[in-house]
């Protein structure tokens, strides 16, 4: 069989902000790019097309003053406190298992924290302007407000696209890299991949950036990490379906070191009746969560702060069905401004009495009521507050409700089903500050960069509105780096 085979300096895998960051910037520091984007040309972008991409900056030239705090509360699960103190030392200094530690390494959080404002700036030289943002959550609503692109995360990707278009990068659509292509001494020198009707092209470059997202798309992965309750679960918007981890796996195939949390995942509760881009339902701590079995099975309002989606996603995956459902009562008119928390374009179901909720979502009409009684009796009188944690808990019922515990006992009733939409998982492999991956033995695999969710930097718990910021400033150091690697 004829293989297709082309020559370029850098070759990207990848179309959202990792992947244009790493070609442009590539292309500046005078290499040929490829870029390999599984998309058609009409979806390109990946979960960046499809986001608002929030920044946790205060301004275009200040960070959240807890940047790098956040990242390194999120940088690791129980570490060998041994082997981080090892990291204390120059890193030409740590052995190679310190250097392949699945721990978030402080220089590499400095790195990325330095990186932040230049990037923002280069970004500014492709016309891209960036406005102050407030998150769409009632109980966020006194937060300070972060930075965005205007015109959301597409702004971005068409900016960069453009300049791909007038420099010397050539995208292939609808081409899924399969596989790294290495030298004799091992080093990455391109990238196996197929294109339409399966047929077999071989990119080959000097140096090659993995920058094609996460496995959120991957329902074999999913299931392999986080459980056979992942089947449950669905992308958050379009662009996540393309997301099938194979970055990752070729990098794990050739030695590269895991990094992140494999069995953990960003997501927002969504709305499974509704096709568009995350219809995410965010008033759920205002109201009360069941089951298929008609049963509480979570603290619907364990806390203000956005961080408490993750926990709460991971809990509906596990019911029955992967699905929870949403009731609140008249009550909810009283929140001003709730409706900009609910992003689907369906109607919650509307109902009279809880034996029609029971009937319209095919619950167990009695379990339903016991539970709708038990937790109304356990309801306290207080002050509401919905703009903040106010405090008011049930008292006596499992589980508790820790904030905003009213009653629901006043028709008519509003109901929305909702399922767990992964955003970005965690897992990835392991990076240095000039984004190079490093191999299970701590040492660089030649040739070979990784960007974005390809990187694994988070544990547990995502560090809010940082991974698009992953994105761009490590695929802007990833493609200035490739493009000085020379030819063996």
């Amino acid at each position: 069989m004829s293989v297709d085979v082309r020559e370029f300096d850098v070759v990207v895998v990848g179309h959202g902000i990792a992947g244009m960051s790493a070609a442009v910037s590539a292309m500046e520091s005078g290499a040929k790019v490829a870029v390999l984007e599984r998309a058609p040309f009409e979806e390109y972008g990946g979960n960046t097309r499809y986001t608002e991409a929030f920044l946790r900056l205060k301004n275009e030239n200040e960070l959240f003053d807890d940047f790098e705090s956040l990242l390194a509360e999120v940088g690791s699960a129980n570490p060998d406190p041994v082997l981080v103190h090892a990291t204390t030392q120059p890193y030409e200094q740590w052995p190679g298992i310190v250097r392949s530690n699945d721990v978030t390494d402080a220089d590499l959080i400095q790195t990325f924290a330095s990186s932040v404002v230049p990037t923002i700036d280069w970004l500014k030289t492709f016309g891209v302007n960036f406005i102050p943002a407030y998150l769409a959550h009632v109980t966020c609503r006194e937060d300070p407000p972060l930075l965005a692109p205007s015109g959301g995360g597409i702004a971005m990707i068409e900016a960069l696209h453009a300049a791909c278009e007038k420099g010397d990068v050539e995208i292939f659509y609808e081409t899924t890299a399969r596989r790294l292509i290495q030298d004799d001494s091992d080093a990455v020198v391109g990238v196996r991949a197929v294109g339409r009707r399966n047929k077999r092209i071989d990119v080959m470059g000097r140096a090659v950036v993995l920058a094609c997202g996460g496995f959120e798309g991957n329902r074999e992965m999913l299931q392999r990490y986080m459980g056979a309750s992942a089947i449950n679960t669905r992308p958050v918007a379009r662009g996540g379906n393309y997301n099938k981890g194979e970055g990752i796996r070729m990098a794990l195939d050739i030695g590269a070191a895991p990094a992140g949390d494999y069995g953990g995942y960003h997501a927002n509760p969504v709305d499974p009746r509704s096709g568009q881009p995350e219809a995410k339902v965010l008033i759920f701590p205002f109201g009360v969560l069941v089951n298929k079995k008609g049963q509480r099975f979570t603290d619907e309002g364990p806390g203000a702060d956005h961080r408490i989606y993750d926990g709460v996603c991971h809990e509906i995956q596990d019911q029955p069905q992967g699905k929870a459902f949403l009731i609140m009562d008249d009550r909810i008119n009283d929140i001003e401004e709730y409706t900009r928390s609910i992003f689907t374009d369906q109607p919650p179901v509307e109902a009279q009495s809880f034996d029609e909720i029971a009937e319209q979502f095919d619950l167990p009409v009695d379990s339903l009521k016991k539970t709708m009684a038990d937790y109304n009796a356990a309801c306290r009188d207080g002050s509401f507050e919905p703009t903040h944690e106010d405090g008011l808990a049930t008292d006596g019922v499992v589980p508790p409700k820790s904030n905003w515990a009213r009653s629901v006992d006043r028709p008519p009733f509003l109901c929305y089903p909702l399922i767990s939409a992964p955003i970005l998982t965690f897992g990835g492999v392991k990076v240095n500050t000039k984004a190079q991956v490093v191999n299970t033995d701590g040492e660089v695999i030649p040739g070979l960069y990784a960007a974005g969710e390809v990187i694994g930097l988070y544990y547990r718990q995502y560090a809010a509105a940082t991974s698009v910021l992953r994105g761009m400033v490590f695929g802007r150091i990833a493609g200035q780096d490739a493009a000085q690697v020379q030819a063996p």
